[in-house]
């Protein structure tokens, strides 16, 4: 029967809430959403787009909540955010059967998870649809983006300058290679400066470094072992990744046959440039209305 239906999606140590959207009608291929950082609820309205425009065209999709941190504060590495797509992959398998294609659908940092998952799994995933997928490593991506946010509020070199010192303290405290009461120092210096909040640097370090295990991570690495058909957006106004350096490391990388559209007007949500939405929220129809219909058009069209 169509609509939404809670499940549960076993991992190797555990079980994540889920949610399974089905079309009015048979299925014809089916999708595991994949999350991006700043949004680990199923009930994202990114994430409940998908299964809408993807369901009217009958498509499955599942939508299930992120694992929390292995410690407060942490990220949590893509090596089981893709094993996690994995399991969520086996679980829908078994709910549309086997002979539906199944496919991956990531946003932002899942864009890196679900090409990971598609790489080491390649006899599970038919396809997959990433929205900005980033081709620099995590740290790279960054220091770009914090930057453009500088910017864009406009701040000039003095102030990128001090950026640029304080997320390389950050980095180099994340690496190991720095004290904390020496990285603490850096950080003190520079908080009443009013850029920075958009540096995006913990105003209290944690006691030990090392908690952003994929920050140099090369996603070329990753991208090479795509075999499947892969569809990747990108919001042309996007503040927060170098998109022709993402969209070159994707085509120099990989042997999967790419499909790959620039949205114009359009930002690292596929939202409309200038829309005046809160980005945070769950489920909400005036948030899901500033995102791009050319994009759920393409989508829904595809392959």
């Amino acid at each position: 029967m169509p609509g939404a239906y809670e499940c549960t999606v076993p991992t190797n140590d555990g079980e994540l809430p889920g949610t399974v959207d089905l079309p009015d009608g048979p299925v014809r291929a089916a999708v595991v959403v994949v999350h991006g950082s700043a949004a680990g609820h199923r009930s994202y309205f990114c994430y409940t787009y998908v299964g809408r425009v993807l369901t009217a065209h009958g498509v499955a999709v599942l939508r299930y909540d992120r694992r929390a941190p292995l410690e407060p504060g942490r990220d949590v590495p893509l090596r089981l955010q893709a094993a996690d797509a994995v399991a969520a992959a086996r679980t829908l398998r078994k709910l549309v059967g086997g002979d539906v294609p199944l496919g991956l659908w990531g946003l932002s940092q899942g864009a890196w998870a679900a090409p990971l998952a598609a790489a080491n799994h390649p006899e599970l995933f038919a396809f997959q649809i990433l929205v900005s997928s980033c081709g620099v490593s995590p740290a790279a991506q960054m220091r770009y983006g914090t930057a453009e946010q500088l910017r864009r509020h406009g701040y000039g070199e003095t102030e990128l300058t001090g950026l640029a010192e304080l997320r390389t303290g950050w980095e180099a405290y994340q690496r190991g290679q720095l004290d904390r009461p020496t990285a603490q120092a850096l950080v003190d210096w520079y908080a009443d400066r009013p850029w920075f909040p958009l540096a995006y640097v913990p105003r209290e370090l944690p006691t030990t470094g090392g908690g952003w295990r994929d920050m140099d991570l090369d996603p070329t690495d990753i991208f090479a072992g795509v075999r499947c058909p892969t569809l990747l957006f990108y919001g042309e106004t996007d503040s927060w990744m170098p998109i022709d350096d993402s969209i070159a490391a994707w085509r120099r990388s990989a042997s999967a046959n790419l499909t790959v559209h620039r949205i114009a007007g359009h930002d690292h949500l596929l939202m409309r440039e200038g829309s005046d939405v809160d980005q945070a929220v769950g489920d909400s129809p005036a948030a899901e209305a500033a995102i791009s219909q050319q994009y759920a058009d393409l989508m829904a069209a595809w392959p």
